[in-house]
């Protein structure tokens, strides 16, 4: 951004020969400033940082001089924002434009090179508010408009650019809660089964444990009643065969004659 040009103190022939003395050094440092501050500029490819620094000695020796000379203190905020040192310039520029007791297109100057300090710091709302207070003074500075409108195009872009990182910060914080909303499913569902697992297994393994005392008991009680089966057989099988040879002897026995005993008569 262009910064408004210098300004030269000029002589009022009416004030006294006392005070045109000082009036006279006043002006010589300023000039001399001046030529330093557009020599350290001459060169465009760089900018001759010493010159600018022996300008703004300068300026400092003109303020010595007379403490409110308005244009001397222009003109050392001018050194300060051409060494980027933004917030002495912009404090200086804030001043002079406060002052009332000055043409309003000196205020108007300040008020502009504050919009500019302002801009290069990015402070985009300030460098608005101080254009605008730059036209207040000097409605038709072209260069003000232009970078007034400039600002407010860079604030409006800046605005969009920050709605849509808000837009995209919120879709992306909502697609990590989805997306750990499902994980957590996920692992819910996962450790449900595998507590349906182990709880099926452990089930298994305890009808298990029931399953074979109560076969070792069957056992015996198996062969127990086996025994007593294979028993009653035999019994009764043994029953049968005695129960054969009796009656065999008993018709044996039918079959011989029986002898009578005879009884002797004496």
């Amino acid at each position: 951004m262009k910064i408004k040009g210098l300004f030269v103190a000029i002589l009022l022939l009416a004030i006294a020969l006392p005070q045109m003395a000082g009036a006279q050094t006043e002006r010589k440092y300023i000039r001399q400033g001046n030529r330093q501050f557009n020599k350290a500029f001459a060169d465009t490819a760089r900018v001759d940082s010493v010159l600018l620094r022996d300008a703004e000695a300068s300026y400092r020796k003109a303020l010595e001089e007379d403490p409110n000379n308005w244009d001397a203190s222009f003109n050392l905020a001018n050194t300060m924002l051409s060494q980027g040192r933004m917030e002495e310039a912009a404090r200086q520029y804030q001043a002079l434009g406060s002052k009332t007791d000055i043409e309003k297109e000196k205020r108007a100057a300040a008020y502009h090179n504050l919009g500019n300090c302002l801009l290069q710091s990015e402070n985009l709302q300030g460098a608005i508010e101080a254009y605008k207070n730059a036209l207040r003074n000097n409605p038709n500075d072209l260069e003000t408009k232009y970078n007034l409108a400039w600002a407010q195009d860079k604030m409006k872009q800046q605005q969009n650019e920050n709605q849509q990182n808000q837009n995209q910060n919120k879709q992306d914080q909502e697609q990590q809660q989805d997306q750990k909303q499902n994980q957590d499913q996920q692992q819910d569902q996962q450790q449900n089964q595998d507590q349906q697992q182990k709880d099926k297994q452990d089930q298994q393994s305890q009808d298990n444990q029931q399953q074979q005392p109560q076969q070792a008991q069957q056992q015996p009680e198996q062969n127990d009643e086996q025994m007593s089966k294979d028993d009653a057989m035999r019994i009764l099988e043994a029953l049968e065969n005695d129960e054969k040879d009796v009656q065999e002897k008993v018709q044996k026995q039918k079959a011989q004659p029986q002898r009578r005993r005879t009884q002797k008569d004496w």
